[in-house]
């Protein structure tokens, strides 16, 4: 027998933001100040990869870790479930509060349309989709300073360059895809924290989504 293709999770339970932007675009940053002010549930993609592959007895553990070594995309089966069974974690453990829909910050995903496409199909489909467009130059300055105290082995400039081009050759054409749909909100990301959140606060407000 088919498996049912209907969404997971209803629009009217539940609003999924899609956050992109490249690599050291302040997504970490603008994702605390909409889970402060707007009640996001914040998932990202690559934490939950993270803490999956140290996870006992978990049935991705080991095949994740080898896709991340060789610095391929992990299967977006597998991404997938995982924010998906990461948003009925939260909705069981503290749902909204009656009259209210659940909210989800979405960061880093999806990294491809292919992923796109899976997620809404089987998941949920997304309100909007909320892009930090920066220049690379920017990036590169930001994870570089970044790489002085963060002890990543990818802040440096061979690796960040390599992650901004992965970011416009698989990501780009999801940003384009949405926006085709008019459902991108793109944010400069070249100023202060405060304006590019100010540009944030007022692109998701515009799409009915307002602070708690």
């Amino acid at each position: 027998m088919a498996e049912s293709t209907s969404p997971r999770f209803s629009t009217n339970d539940v609003t999924v933001v899609f956050f992109l932007g490249g690599p050291g675009s302040g997504k970490g940053t603008q994702s605390a100040n909409l889970v402060k002010d707007y009640g996001f549930v914040h998932l990202s993609a690559g934490d939950l990869l993270r803490a999956e592959q140290v996870r006992e007895g978990s049935q991705y553990g080991d095949m994740i870790k080898t896709y991340i070594r060789e610095g391929k995309i992990v299967p977006m089966e597998v991404t997938v479930a995982l924010l998906s069974n990461a948003m009925a974690d939260s909705l069981a453990s503290s749902p909204p509060p009656a009259g209210t829909k659940a909210r989800f910050l979405i960061d880093g995903f999806p990294r491809k349309l292919d992923q796109a496409v899976f997620f809404e199909a089987t998941v949920c489909p997304s309100e909007v989709v909320l892009f930090l467009d920066c220049p690379e130059a920017v990036m590169e300055t930001r994870l570089l300073k970044r790489g002085e105290t963060s002890g990543r082995d990818d802040d440096n400039a061979e690796s960040i360059r390599k992650r901004f081009r992965t970011f416009v050759e698989t990501s780009m054409p999801v940003v384009d895809d949405f926006e085709k749909k008019g459902k991108v909100v793109k944010v400069q990301a070249t100023g202060s924290v405060e304006e590019v959140y100010a540009q944030v606060k007022t692109g998701i407000e515009a799409r009915n989504v307002h602070p708690r």
